[in-house]
């Protein structure tokens, strides 16, 4: 199981202890650091079952300014999302098949 966050996670410690408490083993992945691979995004997508617009983080500045009023395809989307990973909905949780945006933490449960 994978956890996809930033580095500077609002709720970490929160998380943290609701892994421990939950006896939960998955591994955290620092991806604004290391960024995504648009297979990796794409496998996100599909295991969150949304349409790609629907991982967007569509408040952020580099989204109002440049993008908001373009009619953009689902694949030019995805390689925004890999251009600009800040864009990304997070925190995103990851098991075997499935995923969820997990705010607040306690999402995990709908998957596990």
């Amino acid at each position: 199981m994978y956890y996809y966050i930033t580095p500077d996670v609002k709720n970490l410690e929160k998380l943290l202890n609701f892994k421990k408490f939950n006896n939960l083993n998955f591994e955290l992945i620092l991806y604004m650091k290391i960024g995504l691979e648009i297979s990796q995004i794409k496998e996100i997508i599909d295991k969150l079952s949304v349409n790609p617009i629907d991982l967007v983080r569509t408040q952020e500045k580099i989204w109002k300014e440049n993008y908001k009023s373009k009619k953009l395809s689902n694949n030019e989307i995805i390689d925004l999302l890999h251009e600009f990973p800040n864009l990304i909905k997070r925190p995103i949780f990851i098991s075997k098949n499935k995923a969820v945006v997990a705010i607040p933490p306690e999402q995990i449960n709908k998957i596990i």
